[in-house]
């Protein structure tokens, strides 16, 4: 299927072929995004997405992980000078979305490439999961996490910036896999029980791709039998996207929320928005 992909990138007009290489500010202006993916397309170009090696602009995500997460979900970590900081950050890209109105970064995941597992001894999501199956899997991985966005940009727009970009990036990287945690705060009031029915009646994944988390929440809190429980914009996002859900959610103290691990296969993008993201906007 990378080679499909490979296949659609090389028959696309010079004009938007020519956009993929530039910074993606130039690209999510000539794309139009599919309307039935429940997220608002950013039509105006207010946002851009782009990976960034500024120190600066790092410093500025790591504080806005630490009020996301801490003050606002109630996470507690050590955050020295107010940053979400760890030993995995010096390793990831870092991916932002920048509102160019007012020049704020109000959306942002990061991205450990499979290949710089030897500097890092394994993914993140190791901590909170047995990976085992990770070894059926072949191609390239990649691992998202610690995505966050601002509290006055969770209506959609942000986030549809961010997955573009995301999937722009497992299409020229050749990644076959995007994998990592989607989490529920638990301070949110979200019924997680219902919410897990629901996954299990739509989203888990094949049987060998399963995981089982080190840690877990016996009895999760909410209604089973609300399977249309309303989900966190993030993880609703992922599902839109293809991802699938590995089984059980982790339970982790530290961030006062229960991790699912997301999968999410190049092959299995909707093929509906993998026509609308290769497609010039002026062939509407």
């Amino acid at each position: 299927m990378l080679a499909q992909a490979a296949g659609k990138i090389k028959a696309l007009s010079p004009q938007l072929k020519g956009a993929l290489v530039k910074p993606f500010a130039a690209t999510a202006e000539i794309l139009r995004f599919p309307r039935d993916m429940g997220m608002e397309p950013d039509t105006s170009g207010r946002f851009t997405a782009y990976f960034t090696r500024s120190r600066r602009e790092i410093l500025k995500v790591q504080r806005m992980r630490y009020r996301i997460f801490a003050q606002e979900y109630g996470a507690s970590f050590s955050a020295p000078f107010g940053l979400d900081r760890d030993r995995y950050d010096r390793h990831c890209l870092h991916l932002v979305v920048k509102d160019t109105r007012s020049g704020d970064i109000v959306g942002y995941t990061r991205v450990l490439p499979g290949d710089r597992l030897h500097r890092t001894g394994g993914f993140y999501s190791s901590g909170e999961f047995d990976l085992s199956m990770l070894k059926r899997l072949d191609g390239k991985l990649a691992e998202i996490g610690r995505t966050c966005i601002h509290p006055e940009h969770r209506s959609g727009a942000v986030i549809t910036v961010l997955w573009a970009r995301l999937a722009q990036y497992m299409l020229e990287n050749n990644i076959r896999y995007l994998l990592g945690c989607a989490s529920i705060a638990l301070s949110e009031g979200y019924n997680v029980a219902g919410i897990q029915q629901r996954i299990q009646e739509r989203h888990l994944s094949a049987a060998p791709h399963r995981v089982q988390p080190h840690l877990r929440l016996h009895s999760l809190p909410g209604d089973s039998s609300d399977s249309a429980a309303k989900m966190p914009p993030l993880l609703k996002a992922y599902l839109r996207m293809g991802a699938r859900i590995c089984g059980e959610p982790c339970w982790d103290p530290d961030f006062n929320c229960l991790d699912f691990f997301v999968l999410m296969a190049v092959d299995d993008l909707p093929a509906r928005y993998v026509q609308h993201f290769l497609q010039p906007a002026q062939a509407v």
